[in-house]
Order: C-alpha cells, then sequence, then structure tokens
C-alpha cells in the first residue's frame, strides 16, 4: 500500500506581496519558496509553517494581471491551530487583519475558534491547539 499525504492548498490572490506579509508577518507562516513563469505569465509562493517535507503547506497562485478572483461558494476555509486564540485574534487585529468571529466556544460546544479573512477574503478557521484534533 502506497503511503499519500497532502502536499498543498492552492490560493489564487489578486496581490502575491500582500498575501506573502499576511501569511508570514500576520499568521506566522514562512515563505518556503518563490519561483515565476515568464512564458505563462504566473508566480508561486509557498507558505507555511514548516518543511514542505514534513507538512502540508499553501500554494499562493498569482496570474500577472488579475486583481479580483470569484471564490465561488464550494470553498469553506483553511482551519489553523494556534496555541493562545485569543493572543492570535488579538495580534490579527493589531497587524490590521479582518477578525470575522471573536475568539470563543464554538456553539453547542466546548473548542475555541475564531474565522479571520485573508486579504482576499479567504476564509481561516482559528482553533486552539490543545483542542485542534477534537473536532
Amino acid at each position: 500500500m502506497s503511503i499519500c499525504r497532502i502536499l498543498h492548498t492552492m490560493l489564487r490572490v489578486a496581490n502575491l506581496d500582500r498575501s506573502i506579509v499576511f501569511y508570514t508577518d500576520v499568521m506566522g507562516m514562512q515563505l518556503l519558496r518563490k519561483s515565476e513563469n515568464l512564458q505563462y505569465k504566473y508566480t508561486l509562493a509557498f507558505v507555511g509553517y514548516g518543511d514542505e517535507s514534513q507538512g502540508s503547506v499553501l500554494e499562493l497562485t498569482y496570474n500577472w494581471g488579475i486583481s479580483k478572483y470569484e471564490q465561488g461558494s464550494a470553498f469553506g476555509h483553511i482551519a489553523i491551530g494556534v496555541d493562545d486564540i485569543y493572543a492570535k485574534c488579538e495580534f490579527i487585529r493589531s497587524a490590521g487583519g479582518k477578525v470575522t468571529r471573536g475568539a470563543g466556544p464554538v456553539k453547542g460546544g466546548v473548542t475555541h475558534i475564531a474565522f479571520v479573512d485573508d486579504p482576499d477574503g479567504y476564509k481561516i478557521e482559528l482553533i486552539q491547539n490543545k483542542e485542534s484534533s477534537s473536532g
């Protein structure tokens, strides 16, 4: 039986530099690699919390000259575990980020969650780390 794992999730972004700043400076990821394709006019940036060989990452795709995308209704959110959800929300707010649902228990449960938007409006769910695997 072969071993499979999720490598990355691709998001199309309208402003690559702005998105890199958000995911690195605000969300605490590292810029892992970046490449341009001159022939097909796009740039890729891979960001994550560790080496790609150890976990999945985000691929930020900037198609040159495209400044807006329709996200559609099928995409839900990206979930990220954090050590202190309340402090992370405060940091995101102070860095100019948009917290759309403040930290607190999920309705009908005990897991503490929050939601933030990235610069392109993609939803990110923050989950308190000690609870991130319990649902």
